[in-house]
């Protein structure tokens, strides 16, 4: 299988910033829309089974999103789950995020995942 090229990452338009004091913060938003709306938006495949839940795989296969709104995991607090193989498909790493997560903090992990195309840090 051969990676295919993915589209490049294209940050949200810049909003005004409101003084600090005038910031209201993200509390809660639990559907899966900001999340898949960017995920769709760069390539990536967006399934939702007849469960509700949704499934989301990046364009080379290598990251693997879920949102299983009305599973087990999400009764005991994993409503998110990221998935990251290596390039020999062995588990890189993972990283879950509770309902009490907003799900644009989720969508905007995921921006900084896709807006990182290389795996090594400058400082390696």
């Amino acid at each position: 299988m051969t990676p295919t090229a993915t589209i490049p990452f294209q940050p949200p338009p810049e909003l005004p910033m409101p003084a600090l004091g005038e910031r209201e913060w993200l509390l809660e938003c639990h559907c899966a829309s900001p999340v898949t709306d960017l995920l769709h938006s760069q390539g990536w495949d967006v399934v939702t089974d007849l469960d509700c839940n949704v499934h989301c795989s990046s364009p080379d296969r290598r990251v693997y999103v879920d949102f299983p709104p009305e599973s087990r995991e999400a009764a005991r607090g994993e409503l998110w789950h990221i998935h990251v193989t290596d390039k020999d498909r062995t588990s890189a790493w993972r990283q879950t995020f509770g309902p009490d997560n907003p799900a644009q903090a989720v969508a905007g992990f995921l921006a900084a995942l896709i807006a990182f195309p290389t795996r090594y840090c400058t400082c390696v």
